[in-house]
This record gives C-alpha cells, sequence and structure tokens, in this order.
C-alpha cells in the first residue's frame, strides 16, 4: 500500500519542494567544499539517497497546508522539505541499526561507501564498519538540514517556535521508538501487544503522519483544536497503516508489495502479529523457528499457518481496522473543515481495504 497516492497536492506546490530540496543539497555541498572533497562526496551520495522517495511526508504538511487554506507557499515548502530531510536521516540511521546495505534496489549510503572501501582492497568486515560509520555522519547531516529548514522558514517567531517544538518531539518519538524496537529484540521475552503498538507508534506514526499534518496545519494558521484533531488522526492512521504493512510482511504477495514475506520472520521482527501469537498454544511449537537466520520457505510457511490458527491475523486485522476507525472519528470532528476531511478520508478507506 502506497498512501502517497491517496493524498493529492498540486503539482505546483510539490514541486517547490523538490526546489527547497535541490537548494538545500545545493548549498550543503557549496558549504562542504570548505571541508574537502570527503565532505562534499558525502552530500552528493546523501542527495542520491533522497532522490527518487516518494515525499509522503512533505505530502501530508502540503495537504493540511493546502485544505486549511494556507497561503504562505513558501513557508510550508520549507517545512514540507525538513519532513522529508528527517525521513532520510532517519532510515539512513535506521539502515545502519539493520546492517542493511541497499535501499530501493541500489547501495544505501552503508553500502556505497562500504563498495568504495572494498574496491580500494580494505577486507569486508572493516569495509562494513567504515560504510556504516559514514551512514551515521551522513544521517546526522540530513537531521542538521531539517532543523535549518525550519528554523529558516520565513513564519513569525512563534509560528516558527511551534514548528521547532513539533519537529523536536518527531525525533524524539523516533528515538525512544527505535530504541524500544532495538531493545524488544535483544529480549528473549516478547514485547505485549501494548508495547508494540507504542513504539511503532513513536517510531513511525509520528513523524510520519501526526507531526506532518500539524506543522502544516501550523502554518496554515489552524486553530488548536484542528491541529489536535489532525495529530489524533495522524497517530491512528499511522498506526493502523504499520500494523497492516506488518501483515502484509507476512502474508503479502512479494510481487505487489515488493518485501521478502519472509525477512520478518527470519530477522525476528517484533510486530503485533507475534506478540499476539506468542501469548496462545499454538505457537509453543514453531516459536523456536521465528528469528532463525537460516529459516527456509517450509518453515516459514509453518509460522504462517500458526499465525493464522492462532488467531493472530485476524487480531491484527481486526486492530488495525479499530485504530482505522479511531482516525476517521477524529477526522470527523467538526474542527477538521470539509475540504480536509475529503482529502485525508482516502487514506482511511485505503487501510480498511487492505485488512480485508
Amino acid at each position: 500500500m502506497d498512501p502517497h497516492d491517496l493524498v493529492v497536492v498540486t503539482g505546483r506546490r510539490l514541486q517547490r519542494v523538490e526546489e527547497v530540496l535541490d537548494g538545500w543539497f545545493e548549498v550543503a555541498a557549496a558549504r562542504g567544499e570548505r571541508f574537502g572533497s570527503h565532505h562534499a562526496h558525502l552530500i552528493e551520495n546523501l542527495r542520491r539517497n533522497t532522490d527518487g522517495g516518494k515525499r509522503f511526508r512533505p505530502r501530508m504538511v502540503l495537504t493540511a497546508f493546502e485544505t486549511l487554506g494556507g497561503t504562505d507557499l513558501e513557508v510550508a515548502a520549507r517545512v514540507a522539505a525538513a519532513y522529508e530531510l528527517l525521513h532520510t536521516a532517519l532510515i539512513v540511521h535506521d539502515d545502519v541499526i539493520d546492517r542493511d546495505f541497499v535501499r530501493r534496489g541500489r547501495p544505501n549510503v552503508s553500502g556505497s561507501y562500504r563498495d568504495r572501501a572494498t574496491t580500494a582492497g580494505i577486507s569486508l568486515p572493516l569495509a562494513e564498519h567504515r560504510g556504516m560509520s559514514v551512514a551515521v555522519i551522513a544521517g546526522d547531516l540530513a537531521l542538521a538540514g531539517a532543523y535549518r529548514l525550519v528554523d529558516g522558514c520565513g513564519a513569525d517567531e512563534l509560528t516558527r517556535g511551534r514548528l521547532v517544538e513539533l519537529l523536536d518531539d518527531a525525533v524524539s518519538a523516533a528515538a525512544a521508538g527505535e530504541f524500544a524496537d532495538v531493545d524488544f529484540s535483544t529480549h528473549a521475552t516478547m514485547p505485549s501487544v501494548d508495547e508494540v503498538v507504542e513504539m511503532e507508534r513513536l517510531k513511525t506514526a509520528w513523524y510520519s503522519f501526526e507531526a506532518p499534518l500539524q506543522a502544516g496545519a501550523v502554518v496554515a494558521g489552524a486553530g488548536l483544536a484542528t491541529i489536535d484533531a489532525l495529530g489524533r488522526f495522524g497517530r491512528n492512521i499511522g498506526i493502523a497503516y504499520q500494523i497492516v504493512d506488518d501483515v502484509l510482511g507476512v502474508f503479502g504477495e512479494e510481487d505487489v508489495t515488493g518485501k521478502s514475506s519472509i525477512g520478518d520472520l527470519r530477522e525476528g521482527k517484533r510486530t503485533v502479529l507475534i506478540a499476539y501469537a506468542a501469548t496462545q498454544p499454538e505457537w509453543v511449537d514453531v516459536h523456536r523457528l521465528f528469528g532463525d537466520p537460516g529459516l527456509d520457505t517450509v518453515g516459514a510457511a509453518r509460522l504462517r499457518d500458526a499465525l493464522v490458527t492462532s488467531g493472530a491475523r485476524d487480531y491484527a486485522e481486526r486492530l488495525a481496522t479499530d485504530f482505522a476507525n479511531r482516525a476517521w472519528e477524529a477526522l470527523a470532528e467538526d474542527s477538521v473543515p470539509a475540504s480536509t476531511r475529503d482529502e485525508l478520508a482516502p487514506v482511511v478507506r485505503a487501510v480498511l481495504e487492505r485488512t480485508k
């Protein structure tokens, strides 16, 4: 499910975000020349890894901004670009945590610098360490860029302060969620469903849905009731979306999702599916297969069977529907204009349809 296709903003507005991003990379590259060729190359590598993104978070910012009657596109575009740079920073760091060297079918920042090191004759373990180290630095630069864009967005002091606070909360939430996810993977005991839901809200829903929608509303000059309602919408639809994504990660068709249906099981990823199944007797006979690096298709099929017979799949789909319905309730509040509701309603419907 690609939510970027469900939210439509005018091409002119989205194009302005692209121009802001291009401008940031150009300035960053020029600044980097003062510090040597390595810095300039790092900025260019980071730029390549940002190109081709779906710009979902900027779309969230602009949708709220546009449908709530916002008029200052320059401010909105800079804030929207900031959330794209935040996304870039977080996925670059996430790839380091997961020891992934490829994204979107090509080497990511870690992979690019690992490959450069191996070409230079450095052993693979050292090359991988070099690649991940450089990626940490690159992610830091993108994160700093997000703050720089918000701070220089051109809004008045009060509005800018509110925007920085929203960005701060999104960064802190993502850090807390990532930490929880890492922590879960190192514990023998399985987290509860509620703990997984909270982790997914912090790690993904907050910076992908909640904060961008609220930031767009702030730039548009919306009232507190509207901003709060959009935050609740974003929180609940973000959780619903992530639960559905986790279900598709195990049961989805690979040629449709573009994602391995065995990877999450082999990795031992803690999701709502797994947290619920771990409380059921059907899990006892198969739990040793979960997280096995050598898990094959036969073992994966046994795990999927257990997730179905234990009721975990049905439970996860019902829970996603429940959160999607909560999102709709927030969207239906009187403080949310019909124009905003009409633009965001397809996101709710899409999530509900994918849980059937």
